[in-house]
């Protein structure tokens, strides 16, 4: 395929919009660089939670999820994205080249997903049921319908399993100094370009309406949705063939659909790893999906107060900080 130069400005504006791509307590662990025909990620090892993520997966499923909301922004902008994925077995930082050509006639949808990029939040918070689930549902499966990742829709009677899996992985955890010390450092106020602001994390009282969320340090006080006595989520379960670093790549990517797809359909969602990070959490999870593939992370989706104010939006780092020009 011939290769196609694309005007900085080009990948400037699709790199600062796909920024907003959701990453482990907001680390951003992406590096880009380009030369004005190719665009390529890197692994920035430097910004993997050293403790709670030593392995680098989440890194790598957060890199994945950049990975796709760049196609996105690329596709809004006019270009066909192709993708190589791990092209130096000798640089394994190196996860993915980008090159890209003329898209003569962008779907109006291309447009509504790349939207999408903007009003989606991490929100932690209890959320109404979604209604017509299985209208989206449809549409996520047919999302995936090309991927090694697969969905599953946890049913009601099975949350009570995630409840207890999640009770006991964070009671493990309570007194785990390292995986606190991740915690303090990326909820820390001072913050200016990543992590997660206080403002983005629930009260007791919020957090225990939401009782498989991951226990944060306690947000700022107060009761929002009070009104929501208990959450009510339909969950999601993302799972791949194996624990292979080219799997959580693709699941990062999967996310990202499945998180824009949500969004576009007036959905809140909230992705959820700590389950995952357990390898005792792990295997309940396993059970629950019955059949052999690994679970890499969960997402509740659902339905929040139509005149309330959305999720605080999250610090990103700038656009010069994580894409090098090189010409």
């Amino acid at each position: 395929m011939p290769q196609h130069l694309v005007e900085t400005d080009v990948i400037r504006s699709a790199i600062g919009l796909a920024s907003r791509a959701p990453s482990l307590h907001n680390t951003q662990p992406w590096q880009w660089v380009t030369d004005g025909v190719e665009l390529q990620l890197y692994l920035a090892r430097g910004r993997i939670v050293r403790h709670t993520d030593a392995a680098g997966r989440e890194a790598l499923i957060s890199c994945g999820a950049m990975l796709d909301h760049v196609r996105v922004a690329m596709a809004a902008a006019g270009r066909r994205t192709t993708v190589e994925r791990f092209p130096n077995p000798d640089n394994p930082e190196h996860l993915a080249t980008l090159t890209f050509s003329p898209l003569d006639y962008p779907a109006d949808s291309v447009q509504l997903i790349a939207d999408a990029i903007v009003l989606r939040r991490t929100d932690r918070l209890p959320f109404h049921a979604p209604v017509d689930f299985g209208r989206v549902e449809s549409v996520l499966r047919r999302a995936l319908a090309t991927t090694r990742v697969r969905l599953d829709v946890l049913v009601d009677k099975e949350r009570q399993d995630l409840v207890e899996a999640s009770r006991v992985s964070e009671a493990a955890r309570r007194f785990d100094t390292n995986y606190g010390a991740d915690l303090d450092w990326w909820t820390a106020p001072f913050g200016l370009d990543s992590g997660i602001p206080r403002t983005a994390l629930p009260s007791v009282p919020e957090a225990d309406r939401v009782n498989i969320n991951r226990h944060f340090p306690v947000g700022p006080s107060g009761d929002r949705r009070a009104a929501i006595t208990h959450d009510e989520s339909t969950v999601l379960v993302l799972s791949t063939p194996d624990d292979s670093r080219a799997a959580a790549l693709e699941c990062g990517e999967a996310l990202s659909q499945v998180l824009l797809e949500c969004t576009l359909a007036g959905l809140a969602t909230c992705t959820i790893t700590h389950l995952t990070e357990d390898p005792s959490a792990r295997k309940v999870l396993a059970g629950l999906i019955r059949h052999a593939g690994v679970p890499q992370l969960l997402i509740r989706v659902g339905r929040v107060p139509t005149l309330e104010q959305g999720a605080p939006v999250t610090p990103r780092r700038t656009v010069d900080d994580i894409l090098w020009v090189r010409f």
